[in-house]
């Protein structure tokens, strides 16, 4: 009996460890593991050499629905929904491996990573409670994230009708005066 605690507490270090690696918050860390609050702070700092973030969790649908993060989170869906249809993958190992395929796509084409691995988690999790949903755009037919129960017939996304200040970021101006 010892023994089975024993694995699955290296189990859940090596899965903490690799959350960590990848920006997971602290709460996102308590709710998939079953390691205490402090071990998971000792190892947090081991591997970020800080502590991590302090504060609430954002608990509002309305950040994916801004143009950017709508993008993003579509993106991040769209392999979601692709691995949870192709292959076995559930749970955790489906939030990473689509994860890490959001942040190679993004890195490969020098985007900057809007939605962190915490804001994925949250959003599959409102996905699961029915609070936000997938609509298909009538120009590019493209899939993107929508509030649940809203209409959508004749959906057009951020992509086909960017907002006016759309790309007027300070990182789009930087980078723009640096070449």
């Amino acid at each position: 009996m010892r023994n089975k605690s024993v694995i699955s507490e290296a189990r859940d270090i090596g899965l903490a460890v690799e959350l960590i690696e990848l920006g997971a918050r602290l709460q996102l860390l308590e709710a998939e593991t079953k390691l205490s609050r402090e071990r998971l702070l000792k190892l947090y700092k081991e591997v970020r050499g800080e502590s991590p973030p302090k504060g609430m969790l954002p608990f509002s649908t309305d950040w994916f629905m801004t143009w950017q993060p709508n993008v993003h989170a579509s993106l991040f869906m769209a392999y979601f929904r692709f691995f949870e249809k192709h292959t076995k993958l559930r749970g955790l190992d489906l939030l990473i491996k689509s994860y890490r395929m959001y942040l190679d796509q993004t890195r490969r084409n020098g985007m900057e990573e809007v939605l962190s691995l915490t804001r994925a988690w949250t959003m599959v999790r409102f996905f699961d409670a029915h609070m936000l949903q997938m609509a298909t755009c009538t120009d590019c037919g493209g899939d993107f994230v929508t509030h649940a129960h809203e209409p959508t017939k004749g959906y057009v996304c951020g992509l086909c009708h960017m907002p006016a200040r759309a790309g007027k970021t300070r990182r789009a101006a930087s980078l723009a005066a640096v070449a």
